[in-house]
């Protein structure tokens, strides 16, 4: 059935998606062009970046001005609906990516952000963002503090960097501060207008109507409500008349020129010479908005923001109203069948996620079948959510899974060597000079954020605190200092991004997650009184006791400390701790912890047992526009688990290669830093011919990346306080290693290095490609990962990908296919490192995946044993759904298994190793990649199949008794 064919209410599964970054320079256009490729790709559904209206010039569409109106700079309605024509033509859908939680602001582009800024507390607006209006610093008071400035609020004024404008057409003043519009509250415009001034004499004659209407229209303005008086009655007539007067002002100037002349006196009178700049002060002083340095918003911002990024302000989703005003375009796209799915941005920022997808689900049922009600979960939902490898995922949450980091992670995890970990930690602890611990690192780096870019939320959380012990005689001893540090330590010591605590009852999780934090924050704490954490546990747990707070004021307090742990816990983990920390970089990936050092196929065979159990549809990934490196730049890096000897000789050697003496004055690379720039380079050093065309690019491209981890790191650079001299010497040693005249003899030494262990690294990235292909679960690939991708941290990772490259030889492929596929395979071995390899593997698989929907998204997962030397290298699994079979089969820790100078296994490596089978599992199979057919022996009452003959030609596998094709 087309899938424009299908009942509205009915779930769509993808077979699997294919992740798209849309931008001014890929649009709805571009993509329309590549359905035919992906399609024969084998992919069954597009997941789109988000698309509606961004911030002009936005690389990834994540800061939304409107929800309502798709993005000018990707397309227009017809280029939307004729992407959506050619995906239906190829039978196939459409994944979005929506962001509920916070919209784009600054600039002059959010009209709803506009409204607030005009109006404060009586804007129509004002409910949908999350600000407090009432906040301790009363000079604040239904003010909104916009950290947007960038020096202090008196030496902008004075190098005249404030400008007030005057729209004639609208009848509208703003200030503006670069491309950033702040309008002027309606009822401060006599202030500018000032029809009493005596210049005005100069232009008109006193009984000049013009001049009275003028005058009139001036006390008009003066005598609005004030943005204060926020009665259902103000707020009306407030709406209703200012809009009236200006759009009298409009006329007036359009048909008196004299008067828009005075106006534009006024304007220029008001932004006169910097000494004299008292007007256009005492102006924004009345306003709804308070003008402010970019640094004090970690200390005084009163609006909550995505993470701390100023520019992104939260939405008060849970609201009914602001709920239909900001999904009402994208429920539509559902309803007419446009949109098959969702991917749910940042869903841990929300205040009360779970009735968030409930009600997401609701709409999605009541705009299409009323009488597909019962279904749980009608529309395919997954969320952006990082789930601790000791967390589950509430089974009772109306989604199909996440987006899926802990499934890269434990994949990531099977090809370490577990056994290097402590020959890896020596290492690395010599080589940096001390020993690094990373429970430490995480704890410090939490703290460090909440003193410095979410301090803001912290303090507001200790005031609702302390308004709570104030109503108890046992508690109102706790003095707001000591909440504050408790409450610090208690998020510092939080084991999971959050809780989900929604109502009076509290799910055991929650409780056990809360329970750990307070005791930790107990144990790690220096205050004299120990009670308070004691306090703050009953608080979080909804423990009343005497106290005359009720229990929904609890829940109100629990709800927004839930939701500040979680960007405290990814400012300290993802982009601090992470940063820090480089033991081994490839288990320092979004959803992973470089604290588990590897994982067995045990592990790995239970997680899919229990995804196949409970999120069967799950979406899978190992590359996103996320991660910290590429599924490929992993699987290399992972490699050094297998050496870790050859590797610690080898960085001590390059140390002392690469070391320069220099005067105590001048900076040079920390040993940290420089550790982490060899595993860059192991992890993403190009493939073939090394010209210095192409070592300029990567080198600029690691130069980059470095700089941005050490400004991340936060130990000698940072954001917020660059260190310039740091930060040249960090460029510097970049530009000496990479140099394409080897004037040191550290490139050569390297290459050789990395050649020695780049077959294993390549063999890695297959391995797991093939896992993500066939595990249970929604297979996503990102943009251009079909390929070879080596790629870091973004923006590296949102690179353009040259989609007309890979359909050739997609063509190629498939031609070569159809005639010898025993030379086909060989030739792609020998010539691995062009990325053939994979872009066959993938295609090859997911055509199969898509014939045989059912065996994959529905059917059994069943772990298979291997008996023999090579065991523990191989990773086997059935897939079964009645009679049909699929059987996967791959290697992994190939270091000690592989010719690297063929990229073949040594031909007698696998022959006293066998796979058992199930007994009712078919004898005779075919490999879908070589079409190598296989008879299993019976040996002792056992099914067995040599592995000698299963990688016969291919060192991959996927057995079948079905046909492949």
């Amino acid at each position: 059935m087309a899938l424009s064919d299908k009942p509205k209410a009915e779930t769509v599964i993808p077979d699997s998606t294919y992740r798209l970054q849309l931008n001014k320079h890929f649009n709805f256009e571009q993509v329309a062009s590549c359905i035919p490729y992906l399609h024969r790709l084998g992919i069954s559904h597009c997941y789109l970046s988000p698309f509606l209206k961004a911030r002009p010039g936005s690389s990834h569409g994540y800061d939304i001005v409107d929800h309502n109106t798709l993005n000018p700079e990707i397309g227009e309605t017809e280029d939307f609906d004729t992407l959506i024509s050619r995906l239906q033509q190829h039978g196939m859908g459409l994944i979005a990516d929506i962001v509920p939680n916070h919209m784009g602001i600054m600039g002059a582009d959010n009209d709803w952000w506009l409204d607030v800024l005009e109006n404060g507390p009586s804007s129509a607006h004002a409910s949908f963002f999350d600000i407090d209006w009432h906040p301790v610093k009363k000079v604040l008071e239904n003010k909104i503090l916009i950290p947007v400035l960038g020096d202090h609020y008196g030496n902008i004024l004075e190098k005249q960097e404030l400008k007030l404008s005057f729209d004639s057409e609208r009848g509208e003043f703003s200030v503006y501060y670069y491309e950033h519009r702040f309008p002027i509250d309606p009822q401060t415009y006599p202030l500018i207008l000032s029809s009493q001034h005596q210049r005005l004499h100069e232009y008109f004659e006193a009984d000049d109507p013009v001049l009275h209407e003028y005058q009139t229209l001036d006390n008009s303005f003066g005598k609005l409500p004030a943005y204060t008086e926020i009665t259902p009655e103000s707020i009306d007539e407030r709406t209703r008349d200012k809009e009236v007067f200006k759009k009298q002002l409009a006329r007036l100037c359009l048909e008196n020129a004299r008067l828009t002349l005075f106006i534009r006196s006024r304007i220029t009178e008001i932004n006169r010479h910097p000494e004299d700049c008292g007007e256009l002060h005492a102006l924004l002083e009345r306003q709804a908005y308070r003008l402010a340095y970019w640094h004090v918003a970690g200390d005084e911002i009163n609006y909550r923001r995505f993470f701390d990024i100023n520019d992104l302000a939260g939405l008060r989703v849970e609201d009914a109203e602001v709920f239909d005003a900001s999904h009402r375009l994208v429920l539509s796209l559902v309803e007419q069948g446009k949109i098959q799915g969702l991917r749910i941005d940042h869903a841990d920022g929300l205040h009360n996620p779970v009735a968030y997808y409930r009600r997401l689900q609701s709409e999605n049922i009541s705009r299409s079948d009323k009488d597909c009600a019962s279904k749980i979960a009608p529309l395919y939902i997954v969320a952006e959510k990082i789930v601790a490898n000791y967390e589950y995922l509430n089974s009772d949450w109306p989604i199909h899974g996440t987006t899926g980091y802990e499934f890269a992670a434990i994949v990531n995890g099977l090809f370490i060597d577990m056994t290097a970990e402590k020959a890896l930690t020596r290492t690395y602890t010599r080589f940096v000079g001390h020993k690094r611990d990373f429970d430490e690192i995480l704890y410090q780096a939490k703290k460090h954020v909440m003193e410095t870019s979410l301090a803001s939320e912290l303090n507001m959380l200790a005031i609702q605190l302390s308004r709570i012990a104030e109503a108890n005689a046992k508690t109102r001893d706790y003095t707001l200092n000591a909440l504050h540090d408790a409450l610090k330590e208690t998020v510092s010591c939080f084991p999971v991004y959050r809780t989900y605590i929604n109502s009076l009852n509290v799910r055991k999780e929650d409780s056990q997650y809360i329970d750990w934090a307070v005791q930790q924050g107990r144990q790690r704490s220096r205050a004299s009184d120990l009670t308070i954490f004691g306090f703050i546990h009953d608080v979080l747990l909804l423990k009343t006791g005497d106290s005359t707070v009720s229990s929904n004021d609890l829940l109100k307090f629990v709800m927004r400390f839930q939701q500040y742990t979680a960007p405290v816990m990814a400012k300290g983990t993802e982009d601090t701790a992470l940063y820090e920390y480089n033991r081994l970089v490839s288990l320092n990936e979004v959803g992973s912890d470089p604290r588990h050092f590897g994982n067995s196929s045990n592990a790995f065979h239970h997680f899919n047992q229990e995804r196949a159990r409970k999120w069967p549809h799950s979406l899978l990934c190992l590359s996103s526009h996320d991660t910290k490196r590429s599924a490929d730049t992993r699987a290399r890096i992972n490699v050094l688990s297998e050496i870790p000897q050859q590797w610690h000789e080898a960085v001590f050697r390059w140390h002392r290669i690469n070391r320069i003496r220099k005067d105590k004055s001048e900076a040079v690379i920390a040993r940290n830093d420089e550790y982490l720039f060899y595993q860059t380079l192991v992890g993403t050093f190009p493939l073939g011919e090394l010209n210095a065309s192409n070592l300029s690019a990567y080198r600029e491209r690691v130069e980059n990346y470095m700089l941005k981890a050490v400004r991340e790191a936060k130990q000698l650079t940072s954001w917020t306080n660059p260190n310039t001299d740091y930060e040249q010497a960090v460029s510097l040693f970049v530009k000496r290693c990479l140099n394409e005249t080897h004037t040191t003899p550290f490139l050569p030494d390297f290459l050789e290095f990395e050649h020695n262990i780049r077959p294993a690294g390549l063999f890695n990235a297959l391995s797991q490609t093939l896992l993500l292909l066939t595990s249970p679960g929604v297979p996503d690939i990102y943009q251009g990962n079909e390929n070879w991708r080596f790629s870091l941290v973004d923006p590296d990772n949102r690179r353009p990908v040259d989609f007309n490259h890979n359909d050739i030889i997609l063509s190629e492929l498939d031609n070569q296919t159809s005639q010898d596929r025993a030379d086909l395979l060989k030739t792609l071995l020998e010539t691995i490192e062009d990325g053939r390899i994979k872009l066959f593997v993938i295609a090859q698989t997911l055509r199969f995946r898509r014939r045989y929907s059912d065996l994959f998204q529905n059917g059994d997962y069943i772990k298979l044993d291997c008996s023999g030397t090579q065991a523990e290298h191989t990773v086997a699994y059935a897939r079964k759904a009645q009679d049909r079979w699929a059987l996967i089969i791959l290697p992994r820790l190939t270091t000690s298994l592989l010719d690297n100078d063929t990229y073949h296994f040594r031909p007698e490596i696998w022959q006293d190793t066998a796979l058992t089978l199930p007994q009712e599992s078919p004898l005779k199979l075919c490999d879908i990649f070589s079409r190598n057919a296989l008879t299993a022996k019976d040996v002792n009452g056992n099914r067995l199949l040599n592995l000698g003959e299963v990688f016969e030609y291919f060192p991959f596998a996927l057995l079948t008794n079905l046909a492949p094709d």
